[in-house]
């Protein structure tokens, strides 16, 4: 039989071989390799036969699906230990995340002292390599008189639609409820860490029971490991929340819970942000606007939140009238276009807002500014002409790839598809809507990754995965094409023949939520601010009292220069000064005695403790301009 490869070729197999020969024939042995085959489309264990035909792509850990099987798997391994421990536990679910996994257990009590002997058992179980095997229930009542002594798999098994396949896998003596697929054999791991353990509602309701959640993470490689922990070691350095109270950009207060005070430093932070989004906002050709945070419920209902969003959102009764804070812009400004008469001459219109929106998040997945439930969106709607679409699409590419390149900021794209259920619109409009994004981006020549079916309801999307300092990846920017909006708000234009023709419109967000990039760039710079952004970049440091007048006069040429300057009039040692400034982070540290005093100068260093020596004041005051101007990431000196 013939089988197609995803690079286009060919193999000839013998009739009913299966996905794990042909990776044998093909090589494909590694820890990292062969995970997983996607047949045909659809993701399946390498014990799957084969037919004639076929098109065939195998996982490899480098593929997000591969990532998924190797960590679901682990998470079964992490289960099967706990139970030859703990055999009163009770497994409910564990699935892959971001980074690892977790498994949530009813009827346990652990702490970090047990995680030595939980990765001892672990190690006996991947060194006996058992096989991964399917097996496929007849039906509901088998799968439930299988776990009849645990409630929770009952429960799951019961919320099943009634034309789910129910299946499990086993490995050695350890059976569980699994959809699949898993790796072919457990000697794949060759490296695992138990990570920390939490209290989880099952299935994340207040209402229920309080389970033991357990995390995890395994590589095919043990240096894999290695550099991941090390990433989380650096991470807990440049944790925002720590920065935020060190550097006093921001604070949480309990009286307004997820909802961040910032900070005058921050908000100097925050101002350069904004003023530089203004900046391509300008060049873009955008106008901005403000919509009202309170509105009626009339507008939410015909926008569709009220029916499919209402739970998080912020309502109130006023006047025995319904209102709701708004959780996004998008409504406002569709009333805004409405409120004006188009012509296909004003296309495309391109409208901004960077406007305060308001979510409900339950308290426990509060999260510094990283989850919050009142930040600010760098909104814009762009209304156009459907020919207008790929042109526009490449202008938003291209206004954030200058925004993240200022930042330091790599990236990667993904082109997410119209989901199978629950869509609305046309299959002429999503067919439009997805081929324009497609054109785009194969126009722009970025390299980009297709999620099929992870598209919004109402249109698809190209989403942007920032990558930070320590290759951490953070989704912000999106780009969404939205016919559903303009069709609800019967929005117009006049075509060039005189009919009334409906717009296309883009959704498009670069900082996404700028309380949270603001976080990722706290992190991302370990504090460390370039001196565009940050918020004290030069600090002044007289050696005796005797220097103060010299201090003040340094201090105020400076200021009027415009950079945000102080002076240290502490009754302190220069060193203690000095390592003052440093914790501070402060781009520029001068230190002013006699000498500078004599010669008109400020003795220099920078924050990474590097002595420039003596500067005179003018030439050093150019080479700050320069650097601040450009928004260089590096010193200018």
């Amino acid at each position: 039989m013939n089988i197609s490869l995803k690079d286009g070729s060919k193999i000839e197999l013998p009739d009913q071989s299966s996905a794990k020969e042909l990776a044998e024939t093909l090589n494909l042995k590694g820890p990292s390799q062969a995970l997983a085959v996607i047949i045909n489309g659809k993701t399946c264990d390498l014990t799957t036969p084969l037919k004639s035909g076929d098109s065939i792509e195998f996982l490899s850990f480098e593929d997000t699906a591969g990532k998924e099987v190797f960590w679901h798997t682990s998470a079964h391994v992490l289960a099967q230990a706990i139970l030859r421990l703990w055999p009163k536990a009770k497994p409910t679910i564990g699935p892959p995340i971001e980074n690892g996994f977790y498994y949530d257990f009813a009827d346990l009590e652990i702490s970090e002292d047990d995680f030595p002997k939980i990765e001892k058992e672990i190690k006996a179980i991947l060194k006996d390599n058992y096989v991964s095997e399917r097996t496929k229930f007849k039906n509901k009542e088998e799968a439930i008189e299988y776990f009849k002594e645990n409630p929770y798999k009952i429960e799951l098994i019961n919320s099943f639609d009634p034309s789910d396949e129910l299946t499990g896998y086993t490995q050695g003596e350890f059976f569980d409820l699994c959809r699949g697929p898993h790796l072919p054999r457990l000697g794949k791991i060759k490296a695992f860490k138990i990570l920390k353990t939490s209290g989880a509602y099952w299935r994340g309701d207040s209402q229920n029971t309080m389970l033991t959640r357990i995390y995890g993470i395994s590589y095919p490689d043990r240096d894999q490991l290695k550099e991941y922990l090390h990433m989380l070691e650096e991470a807990k350095k440049r944790d925002h929340r720590v920065l935020g109270n060190q550097l006093d950009l921001f604070s949480m207060k309990e009286v307004a819970a997820g909802m961040p005070f910032i900070h005058p430093k921050g908000t100097i932070i925050w101002n350069a942000l904004t003023d530089y989004l203004r900046e391509l906002l300008a060049k873009g050709d955008y106008v901005e606007i403000r919509t009202p945070a309170l509105m009626s419920r009339e507008l939410w209902e015909r926008s569709g939140h009220w029916e499919n969003y209402r739970e998080n959102m912020f309502t109130s009764e006023i006047e025995n009238h319904d209102f709701a804070i708004k959780p996004m812009n998008c409504p406002g400004c569709m009333l805004y276009y409405k409120g004006k008469t188009h012509s296909y001459r004003d296309l495309p219109y391109r409208v901004s807002e960077i406007g305060n929106v308001h979510r409900y998040e339950p308290s426990g997945a509060l999260s510094g500014l990283f989850r919050v439930r009142s930040f600010h969106q760098d909104d814009a709607h762009v209304f156009m002409k459907p020919e207008d679409i790929e042109d526009e699409v490449i202008a938003i590419l291209n206004f954030a790839d200058e925004l993240y390149k200022t930042f330091g900021l790599n990236y990667h794209l993904e082109l997410s598809t119209r989901p199978e259920k629950n869509t609305i619109g046309s299959d002429e409009e999503w067919e439009m809507a997805t081929q324009g994004l497609k054109n785009a981006l194969d126009k722009w020549g970025h390299t980009y990754k297709i999620n099929e079916g992870d598209g919004a309801f109402y249109g698809p999307k190209i989403d942007f995965h920032i990558r930070d300092a320590i290759g951490r990846t953070w989704q912000c920017g999106t780009v969404q094409l939205d016919n559903a909006l303009p069709r609800r708000f019967e929005l117009e234009y006049t075509a060039n023949d005189g009919s009334r023709q409906r717009p296309v419109m883009l959704h498009r967000a670069i900082f996404g939520s700028i309380e949270r990039f603001f976080g990722i760039l706290i992190e991302h710079f370990a504090g460390k601010f370039p001196l565009w952004l940050s918020p004290e970049q030069i600090r002044i440091l007289n050696v005796a009292d005797r220097h103060l007048p010299y201090g003040e006069m340094l201090h105020k040429k400076f200021t009027d220069a415009g950079f945000h300057c102080t002076l240290d009039k502490a009754n302190e040692s220069i060193s203690k000064k000095v390592r003052n400034a440093q914790l501070q982070k402060i781009n520029y540290i001068l230190t002013i005695g006699d000498k500078e005093m004599e010669n008109g100068s400020v003795n220099v260093r920078t924050r990474d403790n590097i002595v420039h020596g003596e500067m005179e004041i003018d030439p050093f005051i150019s080479i700050l301009q320069k650097e601040k101007s450009s928004r260089s990431l590096t010193s200018g000196i």
